[in-house]
């Protein structure tokens, strides 16, 4: 059996000491590997094939290949930044380099973009999408829509739910997300029916095609076995089409979930403990609201504005005039 190169070797240890020292979820696991795979083949090419004799200027001019001539997302190469950066302070913490190479590397700068959503009309048309038609599995495709929006689930925790995380009595779904954390998250009445319905009607029979494959998970795929984050992905984007909606994935379901909730005046931290968010600063993206539901909310909340009749606020938007100042000046 052949040996395996100083970047296999060191590779397979960090991820090793992720996954046991720091129990980080296996997705992150699979970005980890992907990124010291890339590392380790791009300073191969230029003759070094331990990691750890790169240096400084290797690593900054490996994070330049990435966004100059391969013209890679600035959020891709911030994230792989990330995973340089823990790579190489575990390998300064394990006595294998005796200075860290990475510590003085600046991120990229990047643009924050404001997540797509759907507008509740839209999210209408792609809940009502799956129907008898389209064959026996239509129900579990309506329960996964209706749990990605009605709970803010991601694609991969919506995967690992298994039957009894399901709650219907008290209306919640237990779920693993991100480093391994549970939260609780409830979900609304149409998510909880079609959820019992679908147990009901259409697991049982996916159930048994797989013959005590399906691990106890709640949804299952043709052949009985637990459905993959990838097949997620697929049906949403099949829904999506269908509905005459472009630009769909799962995410759009969760970020119109939160979007949805903060326009309808629910408070960020509320909102941040449904998503799992580690950070409210995480969750202030979805304070993108309208401009006409802030004017609204200066309308029915600001003391000076309460004391205008609606009417006579309608009146004057209606005839493109600002409304007068009334009563007497704040004191200053």
């Amino acid at each position: 059996m052949a040996s395996l190169s100083a970047a296999d070797r060191r590779r397979r240890d960090f991820l090793a000491f992720c996954r046991v020292e720091c129990g980080l979820a296996p997705l992150t696991l699979e970005a980890y590997g992907r990124d010291l795979t890339l590392l380790a083949t791009w300073l191969d090419a230029r003759g070094t094939s331990d990691p750890a004799l790169a240096t400084m200027s290797d690593l900054a001019d490996h994070i330049r290949w990435m966004s100059r001539e391969k013209s890679y997302e600035p959020t891709t190469v911030t994230r792989h930044l990330a995973t340089l950066r823990v790579f190489f302070r575990w390998l300064h913490a394990t006595g294998a380099i005796s200075r860290d190479p990475a510590r003085l590397l600046e991120r990229p700068t990047a643009w924050k973009r404001l997540p797509g959503t759907l507008t509740p009309r839209q999210m209408k048309s792609l809940m009502e999408s799956p129907n008898p038609d389209q064959g026996g599995l239509w129900l579990r495709d309506k329960v996964i829509l209706e749990l990605l929006y009605g709970g803010g689930l991601r694609a991969s925790e919506i995967c690992t739910v298994k039957v009894n995380d399901f709650h219907p009595t008290i209306g919640s779904l237990a779920v693993t997300g991100k480093g391994r954390k549970q939260r609780v998250v409830p979900i609304g009445v149409p998510a909880i029916e079609w959820t019992e319905r679908y147990l009901k009607e259409c697991r049982p029979k996916l159930a048994d095609a797989g013959v005590g494959k399906d691990d106890f998970r709640l949804l299952l795929s043709f052949s009985g076995r637990p459905l993959e984050r990838v097949a997620i992905w697929q049906l949403v984007k099949k829904h999506a089409a269908l509905a005459g909606l472009k630009d769909v994935h799962p995410h759009t379901l969760r970020h119109s979930f939160a979007t949805h909730l903060v326009a309808g005046g629910a408070d960020l931290r509320s909102v941040q403990e449904m998503l799992g968010h580690a950070n409210v600063t995480t969750t202030q993206v979805y304070t993108h609201v309208t401009r006409d539901h802030l004017r609204e909310t200066l309308l029915n909340c600001h003391p000076r504005e309460a004391r205008v009749s609606r009417p006579r606020v309608a009146a004057r938007k209606t005839a493109g005039a600002p409304p007068a100042s009334r009563g007497r000046a704040s004191p200053r």
